[in-house]
């Protein structure tokens, strides 16, 4: 972490340091001559040790907390920031619940409230998405364990279980939720049970284990100011989840109109990323929309469409710049969810959609060969790179020794 003094006047201050995104937003903006900063919980972030951080904060408090909110306070007050980049689901639920006490200090790089509570909520969207004639997963929704019998009867075995909202608090604390496969009864029961206990509302659907798409927009004024598109080749979790092995592609046709059409519909501004699902048969269902940076957005910037950039441009109220043209065909491979995804293939073999083992390691090495971009590696910026790096080897040693230490035990008894 930097020790550096701040200077009154920061452009702009990216919260949730320790996302990949956020690497790529301080990366981005800082390479175009704008004084950028970070903050996290962890001291560790990869994104405090780029060239481009100015300055990196750690707060001793956790996400989504009154603690939290006062240090930021105390953040934006000592350095005058203009735009706050938040891209964690925590800290953007925070925000919005202090939306206006924040803003009287910065702008937030977020759509307004109330395009924002639509794409946050799964029901929502999909409701929207039916309305506009957009393919849907055929679901249900379940709001306790009771219901999940009908639930089965309705959907059947194979299914995914979603909670309606991927940040679900109580009064006293809040947890990130992310879909789950379920092949049996007690596997729904279980996954319903864990995404409903602070109230949430689950969303049970058909498994869908075609090629997965996403189109990502800058809109702002009524007016798309950028699109990007790519396809997952693997993700973490194996179905679903971050897209640890990504192509750029053209924007497709059919998904390209959809999410344009889904996008003007909520009017929603900022950044935002539309995913999908292709069947069997190649037709693409809407599966949620990110109303943040995600975490694939590096490949979109080596691509050329800078969205980290053009998100503090119409974030700080000026008029984005407006990119026609990309380049297609590029990967992008995030290496640790790429490790842990083959490894769960070892871990889960048999369930639905997985690759076998063998094809995994098979591909997982191939992959190698291809050339390809990684994430945090920029050879003008290699310390990130080395501190992920570093975390990971520790983490790895740490889980070893964790895993070995009851046999451990018995020998030493």
């Amino acid at each position: 972490m930097h020790s550096l003094e701040i200077r009154p006047g920061l452009d702009a201050l990216v919260l949730d340091a320790g996302l990949r995104q956020s690497l790529a937003a301080v990366r981005s903006l800082g390479r175009r001559g704008l004084s950028v900063a970070a903050l996290d919980r962890c001291g560790n972030a990869p994104a405090f040790s780029s060239r481009w951080c100015q300055q990196g904060w750690v707060c001793p408090a956790g996400v989504a907390t009154d603690a939290y909110l006062a240090y930021l306070d105390q953040v934006l007050t000592r350095t005058g920031a203009r735009v706050i980049i938040p891209s964690g689901d925590g800290t953007i639920d925070l925000l919005r619940k202090h939306r206006a006490l924040v803003e009287r200090r910065a702008r937030i790089a977020l759509a307004k409230e109330e395009s924002l509570s639509i794409a946050v909520n799964k029901e929502r969207t999909l409701a929207i998405a039916r309305r506009l004639g957009i393919g849907v997963p055929r679901g249900v929704v379940v709001r306790s364990v009771s219901e999940v019998p009908a639930a089965l009867e309705a959907i059947g075995l194979p299914a995914v279980v979603k909670p309606r909202e991927s940040w679900l608090s109580d009064e006293r604390q809040g947890v990130r939720v992310t879909s789950q496969l379920v092949t049996t009864a007690e596997e729904a029961r279980r996954a319903t049970a864990e995404l409903t206990r602070f109230g949430g509302v689950t969303l049970f659907q058909q498994l869908l284990s075609g090629r997965r798409e996403a189109v990502s927009f800058l809109y702002a004024g009524g007016e798309i100011r950028a699109r990007f598109a790519q396809w997952a080749k693997r993700t973490a979790p194996p179905l679903g989840g971050e897209s640890v092995l990504r192509q750029s592609i053209a924007v497709p046709a059919d998904i390209g109109a959809q999410a344009e059409r889904l996008v003007r519909e909520i009017d929603l501004e900022g950044y935002s990323e539309v995913e999908f699902r292709r069947d069997s048969a190649g037709v693409p269902y809407l599966m949620e929309i990110n109303p943040r940076l995600s975490a694939s957005v590096g490949i979109a910037i080596t691509s050329g469409v800078d969205f980290p950039w053009l998100l503090y441009q119409w974030a700080n109220g000026g008029s984005p710049d407006k990119v026609e043209s990309y380049r297609t065909g590029g990967w992008m491979r995030y290496l640790k969810g790429d490790l842990m995804t083959t490894l769960a293939a070892f871990r889960q073999r048999g369930r639905p959609g997985l690759t076998p083992p063998g094809l995994a390691v098979l591909g997982f090495g191939l992959s190698f060969f291809r050339p390809m971009h990684y994430d945090y590696v920029d050879w003008a910026d290699p310390l990130p790179a080395l501190r992920a790096t570093a975390d990971f080897i520790r983490h790895a040693v740490k889980s070893v020794m964790i895993a070995k230490l009851p046999s451990m035990r018995r020998r030493l008894s």
